[in-house]
């Protein structure tokens, strides 16, 4: 029996192989989809980038050079995508400006994700006076447009990299919770959920061992749509210099330092604001395919 035969077995024999079966068909059926295997190119390459960028970048994006002869040269074969008006390689600040995008993104999704589905769940599993008071508290934050309350949030804390990212954090976590929310209330009643309550379940070991993992596929999905969402926040706020501070090579930032000169000189401000719309489609893409995949009431 081949690998393939095996994964693909309709009698698995242990768990493992069983998921392992399950995970080999989701891959095949993303696999069929050509812009989510798009989506995944983009977002392989954002990571690969921002592994080795020491290795890719030509310059160092920190370094200025000569101010006299280097300053705002166009597009060549030396420096690929030109340089700014300190005379750094601006393909290398977009190199390494991959580092913190990705930072931010992993940060955000590692943060907001496990507290939207704790404040859902919770709230969707026992209803009544914590259903309200949980829902009520997701309301006010979804009150407010998520870039004017990351400002907010911002302003409070300080610029800064890690401040930029709690405040992200802070205003994407209600959509989760709404979502797991929203789940749990077709699953609280099943069959299954009842079967663990009268083998002695306590409510936590239910929520977080049986809820939480069928709420997963369609977080996850939410979570990777939102990714571009998040890009563009921190974008944001790098431009309005309150995100990532200079001499730190971070997108939004280079589109403002870029805006003086996009009439004479559009490569310093165009560079990167390609680089946020690539791989916010990068994210897009891949979101989509996971949906078509992962929902689990769409046809397989």
């Amino acid at each position: 029996m081949t690998t393939r035969d095996w994964l693909l077995s309709d009698q698995p024999t242990s768990r493992r192989q069983a998921k392992l079966g399950q995970s080999y068909r989701t891959w095949l059926h993303l696999r069929q989809n050509r812009l989510a295997m798009l989506g995944l190119g983009i977002v392989v390459v954002l990571i690969l980038m921002a592994i080795f960028a020491d290795v890719i970048a030509p310059f160092d994006p920190y370094t200025a050079g000569d101010l006299r002869t280097e300053r705002l040269l166009a597009p060549s074969w030396t420096h690929l995508m030109g340089t700014d008006d300190l005379a750094r390689d601006i393909f290398s600040r977009i190199v390494y400006g991959s580092r913190v995008t990705l930072l931010v993104v992993a940060m955000v999704a590692l943060i907001a994700t496990p507290i939207g589905l704790a404040v859902g769940t919770t709230a969707g599993y026992f209803g009544g006076w914590v259903d309200t008071i949980l829902m009520r508290i997701t309301d006010i934050f979804l009150a407010f447009p998520r870039l004017i309350l990351a400002l907010a949030f911002v302003a409070a804390l300080g610029p800064g990299i890690e401040n930029a990212v709690i405040a992200i954090a802070i205003t994407s976590w209600p959509p989760y919770a709404r979502l797991a929310r929203a789940e749990t209330l077709t699953i609280r009643n099943t069959d299954y959920i009842a079967a663990i309550r009268l083998q002695g379940a306590r409510s936590p070991r239910i929520i977080w061992g049986h809820v939480v993992p069928l709420c997963m596929s369609s977080v996850i999905v939410r979570v990777t749509l939102d990714m571009a969402g998040i890009i563009l926040t921190a974008a944001g706020l790098g431009f309005l210099g309150l995100g990532a501070q200079p001499p730190q090579p971070e997108w939004g930032a280079m589109i403002a330092s870029g805006r003086r000169f996009i009439i004479d000189f559009w490569w310093v401000a165009t560079m990167p604001g390609i680089a946020i719309f690539v791989v916010s489609l990068g994210f897009n893409l891949l979101g989509d395919g996971l949906r078509d995949v992962l929902d689990p009431k769409g046809e397989k």
